[in-house]
């Protein structure tokens, strides 16, 4: 009987054929090995060494755009509901409180509506997001129409990529089997469920930037930024320099935020306690630190959806909507 190999063989062969025959996946060949994995169509030895393979070499722009196509035709089409921003959370803090999510739910009051995804728990030590919005008593949302509606009454919402794409959040989960990420934990980002006109990107280490600024491109969308944000989130480190890659218009741009304070690298916060997120918003505590994450990390969301025509203006603004909030409540209800 002649031996007729599994359709799915052909990707890892083209990925592990070694140093001199190997190559990059073209764009159509990501999106079809991604729709494939979606669709329970490979063998598990097939998807450990597929996800491998991509970890060792890292994953292209154009692979990473093929998969982000497969990944955008097996959600459901978007409901009527289009947030201004999409804002993805995968990171988990263990360092210094989530002060991001201030800075969304300032954008938010102030009448530009965030739509967030993450993955709550895929490495021990972390503080995510999704347990935080609980904590605040702001419950995610569990499938896209309740999404839709949280969107729709108070400029916010948030969901787990679990609830989002359950192929995704398992693939996620074989951090823990494999010991190490895998491609999927750059995809997920990227996902954008509601085709947002604008969204953001936070990474940890700095040779994912162009990466996701490329895919970003070759996706046709037309407005994003990606920076190395604190702990990998969305969030602005004050004390340095911030690099960002992005697109304004359809049109690749590199800017550098200059640091916000001049004081030396900051101290791990050793208590991480979730009460002080709200009494910073309430103006009770007085944290230079906390503001200037946020409002920085504010400044960088208004420029990347055209609300501001530079840096300067930029943060000019980000201060005004901070100042502008209402300190009695996180949302507008």
């Amino acid at each position: 009987m002649p031996y007729t190999p599994h359709p799915f063989a052909r990707f890892i062969a083209i990925l592990g054929r070694g140093r001199n025959l190997s190559r990059a996946l073209t764009l159509d060949e990501a999106e079809e090995a991604m729709t494939m994995i979606l669709e329970n169509n490979v063998l598990p030895e097939q998807l450990g060494a597929f996800l491998m393979l991509l970890r060792v070499k890292e994953e292209s722009p154009a692979e990473l755009a093929g998969f982000v196509h497969a990944v955008r035709k097996s959600l459901p089409p978007p409901l009527d509901v289009r947030p201004a921003i999409d804002w993805s959370s995968y990171a988990g803090k263990k360092r210094q409180l989530p002060w991001f999510l201030l800075a969304a739910l300032c954008l938010a009051q102030n009448g530009h509506s965030v739509f967030m995804h993450g993955f709550d728990g895929h490495t021990a030590g972390r503080l995510y997001t999704g347990d935080v919005l609980r904590s605040l008593g702001l419950a995610p949302a569990k499938n896209i129409v309740e999404a839709a509606r949280d969107l729709a009454s108070r400029n916010f919402a948030y969901m787990d990529l679990a609830d989002i794409s359950p192929p995704l959040a398992r693939m996620m989960g074989f951090k823990k089997i494999l010991g190490l990420r895998s491609p999927v934990h750059t995809l997920a980002r990227m996902i954008n469920p509601f085709a947002a006109p604008s969204f953001l990107q936070g990474i940890f280490h700095p040779n994912y930037m162009t990466t996701h600024r490329d895919a970003a491109l070759l996706l046709g969308e037309k407005n994003m930024a990606v920076f190395r944000g604190e702990g990998g989130e969305i969030e602005r480190r004050p004390g340095k320099p911030c690099e960002t890659l992005g697109i304004l218009d359809g049109v690749a741009f590199e800017e550098r935020w200059p640091p916000l304070m001049e004081e030396p690298r900051q101290l791990p916060d050793e208590s991480m306690e979730l009460s002080r997120l709200v009494s910073v918003w309430r103006n009770e505590t007085q944290d230079a630190y906390a503001e200037a994450a946020i409002v920085g990390t504010l400044a960088i969301a208004l420029r990347t959806m055209g609300l501001a025509p530079d840096m300067q203006m930029a943060q000019r603004r980000a201060e005004e909507f901070w100042r502008a909030r209402d300190t009695a409540r996180l949302l507008a209800a």
